[in-house]
């Protein structure tokens, strides 16, 4: 299904309409140039879940964890990886077996170790600079979110 955001705030509020459905164990893959909106999307998803506290990129220390909430949310950047193997030496498996939500910026670049993840591509529009089209396809069916 297809979104389109005009501002940060209303990519936010996508995110948290996507987090009230999401379950534990759901992986959410992110696609997008730098600056796209996926941090956007994922504070959106944190506030969705319950999560109060301010999220930031992990671009640095790969992930961010945040454990309060009505689901924990594991909060992955892997712009800095170069394959899934170095994914799997980070505890990829054990993050899956928490119970929480994996939110995965730069998924493409670990793409092989994410197995039916919930995709979200993000298009930015080179007219408008706060103009989005957000693309949310697999998992349950995720049409009619409302912002």
């Amino acid at each position: 299904m297809d979104y389109i955001t005009r501002s940060a705030a209303e990519t936010e509020r996508l995110g948290a309409a996507l987090a009230e459905r999401l379950l534990p164990g759901d992986v959410v893959a992110f696609y997008g140039d730098l600056g796209a909106g996926k941090t956007a999307f994922t504070r959106g998803l944190a506030r969705g879940l319950g999560i109060n506290e301010p999220v930031t990129s992990p671009t640095y220390t790969i992930v961010n964890e945040y454990p309060q909430g009505r689901i924990p949310l594991f909060h992955f950047d892997m712009f800095r990886l170069h394959d899934a193997d170095e994914l799997f030496d980070l505890g990829w498996e054990d993050y899956l077996g928490r119970g929480g939500v994996c939110a995965v910026e730069w998924s493409e670049n670990v793409s092989e170790a994410l197995e039916d993840p919930i995709t979200v591509t993000i298009c930015k529009h080179p007219e408008d600079e706060n103009l989005r089209t957000i693309t949310i396809t697999g998992g349950q069916a995720y049409a009619d979110l409302s912002l």
